[in-house]
């Protein structure tokens, strides 16, 4: 039975930003035994920035972007923030990367949607180069060529070692990744992997994807914590949730959420909770996830249930629990799991 560590999910901003209740929530994390805080980004803050501000108030928690958007910033820009912040805070950060998904890239961005399996494979490659700073950077692949020679290039583009040597060549890179193909080759190249989704009962789903993992592979799925008397009161913030991204984040012809649910053993649910968000019936669409579903993924219900259902968790190839709340609830998950 493994031992779970424990990661805090601060998410991305909202309309406005979080004040000082971050900085909080991640110094309560670091004093009760958390291993972790994770950052996000969408189309509004950087991930980048709030996690060098966390960086600053804590001295052991890691410190991972959860997760930075490939189309946001070139490989080697990545790398640059990487190596500062793995500096800074004193060799404690995990660069997580993912594609996000065609609106974001194509309407945010500005960029095609084009490969995404094929661009990451080669956006990790080119931070490894620059992290290793063992000769000049190049690639000659697809998405990333160094140096750049093509249209409207002035032809005097040079290798470049970066300037301050990293503190460490290894940084542990996570990726968010969903298709069976995508998570196939996290298992290959990356050091972790940061499921949407997993569910301890259904093992089967990611099995061979993750057969081949490198030793010392982590899984790090985001699991949403809420201690209630009530199970169908814990459970609703889940199916909201569920509701939003099956139903809203992304398009009617593809939504990558949708689609995993489905291959999760939900594929009716899942095309009725599109359907029902689509048409506007939103509170429909939250009634529609299964309770099945929203309590697999989740940590829900009173704390005696949930302490049950953590032996499936540790029974499970998951190694860290990326869990957000307030400071009572990493208390009290904190007591539960460490």
């Amino acid at each position: 039975m493994a031992t779970l560590k424990l990661g805090l999910q601060l998410g991305y901003w909202g309309a406005l930003p979080p004040g000082d209740s971050h900085i909080k929530m991640a110094q309560e994390a670091e004093r009760v035994g958390f291993d972790s805080v994770w950052c996000a980004e969408s189309w509004g803050n950087d991930v980048f920035t709030p996690l060098a501000w966390i960086g600053a108030h804590t001295q052991k928690l890691r410190l991972g972007t959860g997760v930075a958007q490939l189309s946001a910033r070139t490989p080697t820009a990545a790398a640059m923030a990487t190596l500062a912040l793995d500096h800074l805070s004193g060799g404690r950060m995990i660069l997580g990367l993912g594609v996000s998904g065609p609106q974001v890239v194509e309407g945010w961005y500005g960029q095609p949607y084009t490969k995404p399996i094929t661009r990451t494979r080669e956006y990790v490659e080119i931070i490894r180069k620059v992290l290793a700073r063992q000769a000049p950077v190049t690639n000659d692949g697809e998405f990333y060529p160094l140096p750049y020679n093509g249209p409207g290039s002035w032809g005097m583009g040079k290798p470049l070692k970066p300037i301050t040597h990293p503190l460490r060549a290894d940084v542990p890179i996570f990726i968010g990744a969903e298709g069976p193909k995508n998570v196939t080759q996290t298992a290959e190249i990356a050091d972790g992997w940061l499921p949407l989704y997993y569910s301890p009962y259904r093992q089967e789903v990611y099995a061979d994807q993750i057969a081949n993992a490198r030793d010392g592979f982590e899984i790090s799925p985001t699991v949403m914590v809420c201690i209630n008397d009530n199970l169908q009161e814990a459970l609703y913030p889940v199916k909201a949730m569920l509701g939003f991204y099956i139903g809203g984040m992304g398009s009617a012809k593809r939504n990558f959420h949708k689609e995993l649910m489905g291959r999760m053993g939900f594929p009716d649910e899942a095309d009725a909770i599109q359907e029902l968000f689509m048409k506007g019936q939103r509170d429909r669409a939250i009634e529609a996830v299964p309770d099945a579903f929203a309590d697999e993924i989740s940590l829900c219900g009173p704390k005696d249930r949930i302490k049950e259902k953590l032996k499936d968790w540790e029974n499970s190839p998951v190694t860290s629990l990326l869990v957000n709340g307030d400071e009572q609830l990493i208390r009290d998950i904190a007591e539960l799991v460490l």
